[in-house]
Order: C-alpha cells, then structure tokens, then sequence
C-alpha cells in the first residue's frame, strides 16, 4: 500500500527568510530584521516620491547610509545595496539626459532612466514584500 506523499498548499504564505549565523553572532534577532524590512520599503516609497519632490530621494538615501551597517550579513543587506546603486545610477543618467537634452536624445535618456528606476522600485519592493533578496 502506497503511503501519501506531502503536498505543499500553494496558499500558504512561505516562512520569513531565517536569521544567518553571521547575523546571529552579531547579535541581529528576528525583530531587528522585521524592523529593517519595514525600513527597506519605506526607502522604496521615498524613491517612488521622488517624482514628485526631489528630497524624499536625498532622504533615502541617508537612511540607507545610515542603516545599511545593521543590515550586514542578513537578506535586507542585497536590498541597501540595490536603492544605493539606484539612486546613483539614476542620478548620474538623469544629469546625462539633462546635458543631452539640447539633442533630443537627452529626452529619450531621460524616459528610458525614468522607467529603469521604476522597475527597480517595483522588484526591490515586491522582493522586500516577500521577504526575498536582490540577488538571487
């Protein structure tokens, strides 16, 4: 007689990402990792709002600075990573589109950096969500 196999239930939500040893030695606990995921999709919303006025950007950006040493050796490290290259990135090819602008490629720099920056808020969020890494 064949005995039933185990089944995952598709619905159920997948368990939080575990603590690392290295995290653990340090001292980093669960809550800690909670508290900085809520602060990683906070900084997402602060680059998101940047579209609409400029310093919620600069405000992120210190926060990721500020915050990226708790972060060490743990899953949210990927993500400080990731809004730091974002929002340098970002701004490098923005003041590239703006000096090329005269030649009406800047205005295709500029479209194309917009929509990058987009999509790397809408991944870094959505993997935060999921208590996920940047780079898998």
């Amino acid at each position: 007689m064949e005995q039933p196999t185990h089944q995952p239930n598709p619905n159920t939500p997948e368990p939080a990402q575990p603590v690392t040893a290295a995290a653990l030695e340090q001292g980093i606990s669960q809550e800690k990792i909670n508290s900085l995921r809520t602060i990683t999709i906070i900084v997402y919303v602060l680059q998101a709002l940047t579209y609409f006025t400029a310093i919620t950007g600069i405000i992120g950006l210190i926060i990721n600075y500020v915050k990226r040493g708790d972060a060490q050796n743990t899953w949210l490290a990927s993500h400080f990573r990731w809004q730091i290259r974002t929002f340098w990135f970002g701004l490098l090819w923005s003041l590239i589109g703006l000096v090329l602008v005269y030649f009406f490629v800047g205005l295709i720099v500029l479209l194309v950096v917009g929509i990058w920056v987009i999509y790397r808020i809408v991944r870094g969020v959505l993997a935060a969500i999921d208590r996920k890494p940047m780079y898998q």
